[in-house]
Protein backbone atom coordinates (compact mmCIF):
# COMPACT_ATOMS: atom_id res chain seq x y z
CA UNK A 1 0.00 0.00 0.00
CA UNK A 2 1.60 3.34 -1.10
CA UNK A 3 0.86 6.84 -0.56
CA UNK A 4 1.71 9.40 -2.92
CA UNK A 5 3.77 12.65 -1.32
CA UNK A 6 0.74 14.89 -1.77
CA UNK A 7 -1.45 12.27 0.03
CA UNK A 8 0.87 11.72 2.81
CA UNK A 9 1.07 15.32 3.33
CA UNK A 10 -2.70 16.02 3.31
CA UNK A 11 -2.91 13.35 5.64
CA UNK A 12 0.05 14.98 8.01
CA UNK A 13 -2.43 18.46 7.74
CA UNK A 14 -5.69 17.02 8.38
CA UNK A 15 -4.06 14.67 11.36
CA UNK A 16 -2.27 17.66 13.16
CA UNK A 17 -5.42 20.08 12.57
CA UNK A 18 -6.97 18.46 15.26
CA UNK A 19 -3.86 17.12 17.30
CA UNK A 20 -0.12 17.81 17.49
CA UNK A 21 2.56 15.13 16.80
CA UNK A 22 2.57 12.61 19.94
CA UNK A 23 6.58 12.28 21.28
CA UNK A 24 9.46 9.46 20.91
CA UNK A 25 11.17 9.25 23.95
CA UNK A 26 13.80 7.14 24.88
CA UNK A 27 14.04 5.88 28.08
CA UNK A 28 17.24 4.83 30.25
CA UNK A 29 15.52 2.37 32.32
CA UNK A 30 14.02 0.47 29.26
CA UNK A 31 17.49 0.99 27.20
CA UNK A 32 18.55 -1.08 29.61
CA UNK A 33 16.37 -4.19 30.13
CA UNK A 34 16.60 -4.31 26.41
CA UNK A 35 20.53 -4.20 25.98
CA UNK A 36 19.73 -1.65 23.07
CA UNK A 37 18.80 2.15 22.17
CA UNK A 38 15.23 2.13 22.81
CA UNK A 39 12.72 4.68 21.21
CA UNK A 40 9.10 4.54 21.92
CA UNK A 41 6.51 6.45 20.50
CA UNK A 42 3.86 7.20 22.74
CA UNK A 43 0.40 6.96 20.75
CA UNK A 44 -1.20 6.85 23.87
CA UNK A 45 -0.89 10.71 24.00
CA UNK A 46 -3.80 11.37 21.58
CA UNK A 47 -6.60 12.95 22.19
CA UNK A 48 -8.41 9.46 22.35
CA UNK A 49 -5.27 7.35 23.65
CA UNK A 50 -4.73 5.25 20.89
CA UNK A 51 -3.41 4.96 17.31
CA UNK A 52 -6.33 4.76 15.71
CA UNK A 53 -7.66 8.66 16.35
CA UNK A 54 -5.26 9.10 13.07
CA UNK A 55 -7.21 7.00 10.60
CA UNK A 56 -10.68 8.27 11.91
CA UNK A 57 -9.33 11.57 11.06
CA UNK A 58 -8.38 11.50 7.58
CA UNK A 59 -11.29 8.85 6.87
CA UNK A 60 -14.23 11.28 7.18
CA UNK A 61 -12.50 13.84 5.62
CA UNK A 62 -12.64 11.98 2.52
CA UNK A 63 -16.02 10.58 3.38
CA UNK A 64 -16.48 14.61 3.61
CA UNK A 65 -15.79 15.54 -0.03
CA UNK A 66 -16.54 12.15 -1.51
CA UNK A 67 -19.94 11.61 0.00
CA UNK A 68 -21.73 14.82 1.82
CA UNK A 69 -24.80 12.53 1.40
CA UNK A 70 -23.54 10.07 4.20
CA UNK A 71 -25.24 11.64 7.65
CA UNK A 72 -24.81 8.26 9.88
CA UNK A 73 -21.75 5.94 10.08
CA UNK A 74 -21.70 2.94 11.58
CA UNK A 75 -18.88 0.39 12.48
CA UNK A 76 -17.24 -2.51 14.79
CA UNK A 77 -15.29 -2.72 17.29
CA UNK A 78 -13.16 -3.48 20.24
CA UNK A 79 -12.53 0.39 21.58
CA UNK A 80 -10.37 2.38 20.01
CA UNK A 81 -11.34 2.19 15.99
CA UNK A 82 -15.13 3.13 17.74
CA UNK A 83 -13.21 6.17 19.73
CA UNK A 84 -11.39 7.14 16.76
CA UNK A 85 -14.80 7.25 14.80
CA UNK A 86 -17.22 9.42 17.03
CA UNK A 87 -14.20 11.91 17.55
CA UNK A 88 -14.17 12.07 13.70
CA UNK A 89 -17.82 12.06 13.41
CA UNK A 90 -18.64 14.64 15.85
CA UNK A 91 -15.97 16.78 14.03
CA UNK A 92 -18.06 16.90 11.15
CA UNK A 93 -21.42 16.65 12.90
CA UNK A 94 -22.50 12.98 11.71
CA UNK A 95 -24.09 10.88 13.62
CA UNK A 96 -22.26 7.40 14.42
CA UNK A 97 -23.02 3.89 15.51
CA UNK A 98 -20.44 1.55 16.66
CA UNK A 99 -20.91 -2.18 17.10
CA UNK A 100 -19.17 -4.13 20.00
CA UNK A 101 -19.38 -7.81 20.99
CA UNK A 102 -20.52 -8.28 24.72
CA UNK A 103 -18.30 -7.98 27.92
CA UNK A 104 -16.09 -5.39 25.91
CA UNK A 105 -14.00 -3.01 27.90
CA UNK A 106 -16.33 -0.95 29.87
CA UNK A 107 -14.38 2.01 30.34
CA UNK A 108 -13.84 1.96 25.78
CA UNK A 109 -17.26 1.49 25.86
CA UNK A 110 -18.04 4.82 28.32
CA UNK A 111 -15.28 7.31 26.25
CA UNK A 112 -17.34 5.78 23.02
CA UNK A 113 -20.78 7.16 24.56
CA UNK A 114 -19.16 10.32 25.80
CA UNK A 115 -17.72 11.16 22.25
CA UNK A 116 -21.90 10.63 20.81
CA UNK A 117 -21.56 7.29 19.23
CA UNK A 118 -24.80 4.87 19.89
CA UNK A 119 -23.15 2.01 21.30
CA UNK A 120 -24.76 -1.47 20.16
CA UNK A 121 -23.57 -4.77 21.68
CA UNK A 122 -24.00 -7.68 20.01
CA UNK A 123 -22.04 -11.09 19.69
CA UNK A 124 -18.78 -12.96 21.32
CA UNK A 125 -16.45 -11.69 19.58
CA UNK A 126 -15.11 -8.85 17.24
CA UNK A 127 -15.88 -11.10 13.96
CA UNK A 128 -19.36 -11.76 15.42
CA UNK A 129 -19.60 -7.35 16.29
CA UNK A 130 -18.68 -6.47 12.76
CA UNK A 131 -21.03 -8.76 10.64
CA UNK A 132 -24.09 -7.65 12.89
CA UNK A 133 -22.61 -4.53 11.93
CA UNK A 134 -22.92 -5.02 8.14
CA UNK A 135 -26.27 -5.89 8.77
CA UNK A 136 -27.59 -3.25 10.53
CA UNK A 137 -25.85 -1.27 7.52
CA UNK A 138 -28.13 -2.66 4.64
CA UNK A 139 -31.23 -2.15 6.85
CA UNK A 140 -30.93 1.19 7.90
CA UNK A 141 -28.98 2.36 4.79
CA UNK A 142 -26.06 3.60 6.92
CA UNK A 143 -22.38 4.52 5.66
CA UNK A 144 -20.70 1.67 6.86
CA UNK A 145 -16.77 2.15 7.89
CA UNK A 146 -14.56 -0.83 8.06
CA UNK A 147 -11.92 -1.52 10.38
CA UNK A 148 -9.29 -1.80 7.51
CA UNK A 149 -9.41 0.18 4.70
CA UNK A 150 -6.69 2.39 2.49
CA UNK A 151 -8.49 6.09 4.20
CA UNK A 152 -7.29 4.84 7.56
CA UNK A 153 -3.99 3.17 6.72
CA UNK A 154 -3.20 6.74 5.56
CA UNK A 155 -4.45 8.58 8.62
CA UNK A 156 -2.39 5.78 11.19
CA UNK A 157 0.88 6.09 8.21
CA UNK A 158 1.09 9.73 10.05
CA UNK A 159 2.15 8.25 13.12
CA UNK A 160 5.29 6.34 11.70
CA UNK A 161 6.18 9.06 9.75
CA UNK A 162 6.34 11.63 12.20
CA UNK A 163 8.37 8.92 14.39
CA UNK A 164 11.11 8.08 11.15
CA UNK A 165 11.59 12.31 10.69
CA UNK A 166 12.13 12.81 14.47
CA UNK A 167 15.04 10.18 13.75
CA UNK A 168 16.24 10.76 10.38
CA UNK A 169 19.73 11.34 11.20
CA UNK A 170 19.87 7.77 13.31
CA UNK A 171 16.47 5.29 11.99
CA UNK A 172 16.20 2.26 14.13
CA UNK A 173 17.47 -0.97 12.92
CA UNK A 174 13.87 -2.26 13.91
CA UNK A 175 10.48 -1.47 14.74
CA UNK A 176 7.79 -3.85 16.55
CA UNK A 177 4.20 -3.06 15.86
CA UNK A 178 1.47 -4.62 17.09
CA UNK A 179 -1.28 -6.18 15.16
CA UNK A 180 -4.56 -6.01 15.51
CA UNK A 181 -6.36 -6.05 12.20
CA UNK A 182 -3.37 -4.57 10.56
CA UNK A 183 -4.15 -1.15 9.88
CA UNK A 184 -0.65 0.09 11.81
CA UNK A 185 1.62 -2.10 10.79
CA UNK A 186 0.56 -1.02 7.12
CA UNK A 187 0.65 2.15 8.38
CA UNK A 188 3.97 1.51 9.51
CA UNK A 189 4.94 -0.15 6.32
CA UNK A 190 3.94 2.89 4.17
CA UNK A 191 5.64 5.54 6.45
CA UNK A 192 8.35 3.58 6.03
CA UNK A 193 8.20 3.66 2.01
CA UNK A 194 7.79 7.43 2.20
CA UNK A 195 10.55 8.13 4.62
CA UNK A 196 13.13 6.36 2.71
CA UNK A 197 14.68 4.48 5.32
CA UNK A 198 15.22 0.74 6.16
CA UNK A 199 14.33 0.31 9.00
CA UNK A 200 13.05 -3.76 9.84
CA UNK A 201 9.47 -4.04 10.74
CA UNK A 202 8.49 -6.88 12.86
CA UNK A 203 4.77 -7.26 13.08
CA UNK A 204 3.42 -8.64 16.72
CA UNK A 205 0.56 -10.96 17.58
CA UNK A 206 -1.08 -12.34 20.75
CA UNK A 207 -0.28 -15.93 21.04
CA UNK A 208 -3.82 -16.04 22.24
CA UNK A 209 -5.27 -14.63 18.96
CA UNK A 210 -2.53 -16.20 16.04
CA UNK A 211 -4.63 -15.88 12.93
CA UNK A 212 -1.96 -12.97 11.10
CA UNK A 213 0.97 -15.85 12.62
CA UNK A 214 -0.54 -18.53 10.99
CA UNK A 215 -1.60 -16.43 7.98
CA UNK A 216 1.95 -15.00 7.50
CA UNK A 217 3.14 -18.73 7.77
CA UNK A 218 0.26 -20.20 5.43
CA UNK A 219 0.82 -17.60 2.93
CA UNK A 220 -2.65 -17.26 2.45
CA UNK A 221 -5.68 -16.20 5.08
CA UNK A 222 -6.02 -18.54 7.68
CA UNK A 223 -8.91 -17.96 10.76
CA UNK A 224 -8.26 -18.39 14.11
CA UNK A 225 -9.71 -19.11 17.58
CA UNK A 226 -9.82 -15.97 19.84
CA UNK A 227 -8.46 -16.47 23.93
CA UNK A 228 -6.68 -13.28 24.87
CA UNK A 229 -7.69 -11.91 27.63
CA UNK A 230 -5.21 -9.00 28.17
CA UNK A 231 -5.02 -7.62 24.39
CA UNK A 232 -8.34 -7.31 23.34
CA UNK A 233 -6.56 -4.76 20.65
CA UNK A 234 -5.26 -7.77 18.84
CA UNK A 235 -8.36 -10.36 19.07
CA UNK A 236 -8.64 -10.82 15.77
CA UNK A 237 -10.23 -14.09 14.52
CA UNK A 238 -10.21 -13.41 10.88
CA UNK A 239 -7.55 -12.14 8.67
CA UNK A 240 -8.45 -9.21 6.59
CA UNK A 241 -6.75 -10.27 2.84
CA UNK A 242 -5.86 -6.63 2.04
CA UNK A 243 -3.63 -6.29 5.12
CA UNK A 244 -2.58 -9.65 4.92
CA UNK A 245 -0.93 -8.82 1.56
CA UNK A 246 1.16 -5.75 3.09
CA UNK A 247 2.37 -7.93 5.67
CA UNK A 248 3.23 -11.00 3.70
CA UNK A 249 5.35 -8.18 1.16
CA UNK A 250 6.20 -6.02 3.89
CA UNK A 251 7.28 -7.27 7.39
CA UNK A 252 10.83 -8.73 7.91
CA UNK A 253 9.25 -11.40 11.00
CA UNK A 254 5.98 -11.68 12.77
CA UNK A 255 6.49 -13.13 15.85
CA UNK A 256 3.34 -13.69 18.75
CA UNK A 257 3.61 -12.88 22.41
CA UNK A 258 1.74 -14.71 25.34
CA UNK A 259 -0.60 -12.74 27.80
CA UNK A 260 2.13 -12.67 30.27
CA UNK A 261 4.25 -11.19 28.71
CA UNK A 262 1.91 -8.94 27.50
CA UNK A 263 0.98 -8.37 31.15
CA UNK A 264 4.99 -8.07 32.34
CA UNK A 265 5.40 -5.30 29.35
CA UNK A 266 2.84 -3.12 30.91
CA UNK A 267 4.03 -3.42 34.07
CA UNK A 268 7.37 -2.45 33.19
CA UNK A 269 6.36 0.51 31.14
CA UNK A 270 4.50 1.55 33.86
CA UNK A 271 7.53 1.27 36.35
CA UNK A 272 10.09 2.60 34.12
CA UNK A 273 8.63 5.29 32.15
CA UNK A 274 4.96 6.13 34.49
CA UNK A 275 2.60 5.40 31.48
CA UNK A 276 -0.01 3.20 31.30
CA UNK A 277 -0.26 0.94 28.39
CA UNK A 278 -3.37 -1.27 27.29
CA UNK A 279 -2.40 -4.83 26.62
CA UNK A 280 -2.18 -4.01 22.65
CA UNK A 281 -0.03 -1.18 23.00
CA UNK A 282 2.43 -3.08 25.27
CA UNK A 283 2.62 -5.84 22.84
CA UNK A 284 5.28 -3.88 20.70
CA UNK A 285 7.92 -3.85 23.94
CA UNK A 286 6.90 -7.60 24.91
CA UNK A 287 8.25 -8.19 21.41
CA UNK A 288 11.34 -6.47 21.71
CA UNK A 289 11.78 -8.23 25.42
CA UNK A 290 11.31 -11.75 23.47
CA UNK A 291 13.77 -10.53 20.97
CA UNK A 292 16.09 -9.17 23.13
CA UNK A 293 19.72 -11.06 21.97
CA UNK A 294 18.89 -10.59 18.07
CA UNK A 295 19.01 -7.09 18.49
CA UNK A 296 21.24 -6.01 21.27
CA UNK A 297 23.36 -3.13 20.66
CA UNK A 298 21.22 -2.30 18.28
CA UNK A 299 18.61 0.73 18.16
CA UNK A 300 15.04 -0.56 18.41
CA UNK A 301 11.66 1.22 17.84
CA UNK A 302 8.59 0.32 19.56
CA UNK A 303 4.92 1.66 19.22
CA UNK A 304 3.26 2.18 22.28
CA UNK A 305 -0.19 2.25 20.44
CA UNK A 306 -2.90 2.90 23.32
CA UNK A 307 -3.45 3.10 27.22
CA UNK A 308 -6.88 2.24 27.16
CA UNK A 309 -6.94 -0.32 29.47
CA UNK A 310 -10.02 -0.85 32.06
CA UNK A 311 -8.70 0.72 35.37
CA UNK A 312 -9.43 -2.93 37.41
CA UNK A 313 -7.69 -4.59 34.80
CA UNK A 314 -4.72 -2.54 35.62
CA UNK A 315 -4.67 -2.78 38.87
CA UNK A 316 -4.92 -6.78 38.69
CA UNK A 317 -2.06 -6.36 36.37
CA UNK A 318 0.12 -4.41 38.19
CA UNK A 319 -0.83 -6.53 41.62
CA UNK A 320 1.04 -9.46 39.86
CA UNK A 321 4.40 -7.56 39.76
Amino acid sequence: MRFTREEMEAALATVHAAMPPTPQYAWPLLERRLGAKLWAKHENHTPVGAFKIRGGLTYFETLARERPEARHVISATRGNHGQSLGFAARRHGLAATIVVPHGNSVEKNAAMRALGVELVEHGEDFQAASEHAAVLAERDGLHRVPSFHRELVRGVSTAYVEFFEALKHAPPDVLFVPIGLGSGFAGAAAARAHCGVATKIVGVVSAHATAYLDSFRARHPVESPVSTRLADGMACRVPVPESLEVLLREADDVIAVSDEEVGEAMRILFSDTHNVAEGAGAAALAGALQQRERWRGKTVGISLTGGNVDSGMFAEVLAKA
